[in-house]
């Protein structure tokens, strides 16, 4: 089956008009965007919306501003405007790192931060990168306006923390003084889903001795990040061994199955090795911060 079941269709003018629509068609309805993970399910008809509400005039919801201590990301905000943000580069080049290595040009050109976050596929890079930067997303709903951590915002496989009746409306990333971070991704072809990625995120104190730290794994049944590979490294001066005991640990806690993508043996072994590439590059990047 590749033909979508029948659906209904209405375009939203603006946040409050696309929630009006949201509570009138109930749970049989689903907000669309750049529809890149939408559209495919429903052609195989895992999806089968009765109504769709498209939000591509809500201009809104497409900005990349830095305030404060604070970068924030508007849901509707292309991968392509990620890539290309200088601020994102700058504070968050694991942002960056992720979006070179998510799908191709034209995905990157319509794909939104809302819809990847929203989907929540196991194997979505921008899943871990959030996570492992310890991001709040903003949702709005009837009742207003509400923060959720990043955290809890994923429950599951292709659930969150968003109600039928609620829109993810942005994401805040926490900008940190000496800090780094960086994302390795393992595919089959280019613009392929992960076998295995990771990502890490560090902070250092003045001294140099690792004050944060935040690793994650994507595509190998990991909830969240790894707070027992997380803790080796905390108040410890970066070197090779630190990473290789944090990567043996981050490894040994994923859960990855056999599939089409490779074996187990073979999955947990790029998740030890792309922890280490992660945590050496992040730690540098740290560094290089820090002397600036």
């Amino acid at each position: 089956m590749q033909i979508p079941a029948p659906f209904d269709y209405e375009r939203a003018s603006d946040v409050e008009n696309a929630l009006e629509l949201l509570e009138r068609h109930g749970p049989e309805s689903r907000i669309i965007a750049g529809g890149h993970s939408l559209l495919p399910m429903m052609k195989l008809r895992l999806a089968r919306p009765e109504w769709l509400i498209d939000i591509n005039d809500l201009a809104e919801l497409e900005f990349i501003r830095r305030e404060g201590e604070q970068l924030r990301v508007g849901t509707l905000t292309r991968h392509a405007a990620l890539l290309e943000s200088a601020d994102v580069a700058e504070l968050f080049p694991i942002i960056r790192d992720a979006e070179q290595v998510i799908a191709d040009p034209v995905v990157r050109n319509r794909g939104t931060i809302g819809g990847s976050l929203c989907q929540a596929d196991p194997a979505e890079d921008l899943s871990t990168v959030c996570d492992v930067l310890r991001a709040q997303a903003v949702i709005r709903g009837p009742d207003g306006e509400r923060i959720v951590a990043m955290s809890d915002f994923h429950r599951g496989p292709y659930e969150t923390a968003v109600a039928q009746n609620e829109l993810l409306y942005e994401i805040r990333f926490t900008i940190r003084p000496r800090s780094g971070s960086a994302y390795e991704k393992v595919e089959r072809r280019v613009g392929d889903w992960a076998i295995v990625a990771a990502g890490a995120a560090v902070g250092l104190s003045a001294d140099g001795t690792v004050e944060e730290a935040a690793i994650g794994l994507t595509a190998v049944g990991l909830d969240g990040t790894v707070p027992e590979a997380e803790a080796v490294l905390l108040g410890q001066r970066p070197h090779e061994d630190l990473f290789v005991e944090a990567a043996r640990i981050a490894a040994a806690a994923c859960h990855p199955v056999d599939d089409q993508r490779g074996p187990v043996d073979y999955k947990r072994h790029l998740a030890d090795e792309l922890t280490r590439r992660v945590l050496r590059r992040a730690c540098a990047r740290a560094a290089g911060a820090q002397e600036g």
